[in-house]
């Protein structure tokens, strides 16, 4: 399977959150398994935000899409980042390198766009603990 069907989530659209859209993505999408990226997790509201880079690992799920342009143009709406939703935007959508099960992937993924400053810091990375 090609990276480019790859997607990396860690928050509110992970397996077993109980949310709307993640039971919809559940639906269009095949687990591979428990994934790590490098960066940090910070508490937005109900939901994180994933800054990536040096200095800590994000814990997600790593899923194989079936349909990669629509399930991530209807994920780039319900993050309100696709062309609908006016500048700027909370979240982008960019491949990173993660960690998968079977080692490292090029895969799609939501980053925070706007300052974390200010935002507490999800210390061990997941959401989900």
């Amino acid at each position: 399977m090609s990276d480019e069907n790859f997607l990396f989530v860690y928050g509110t659209l992970r397996r077993g959150h109980d949310g709307r859209m993640a039971r919809w993505l559940a639906e269009r999408s095949r687990l591979i398994g428990l994934a790590l990226a490098a960066g940090r997790l910070y508490r937005v509201a109900d939901y994180p935000g994933f800054v990536p880079g040096d200095g800590g690992q994000v814990v997600g799920d790593l899923l194989a899409l079936a349909d990669v342009a629509a399930t991530l143009a209807a994920l780039d709406d319900y993050e309100e980042c696709s062309d609908l939703f006016p500048a700027p935007h909370e979240y982008r959508r960019e491949r990173i390198m993660v960690d998968g099960p079977d080692g490292a992937v090029t895969a799609w993924t939501y980053i925070y766009a706007l300052p974390a400053s200010g935002l507490a810091l999800i210390d061990n990375g997941d959401f989900k603990a």
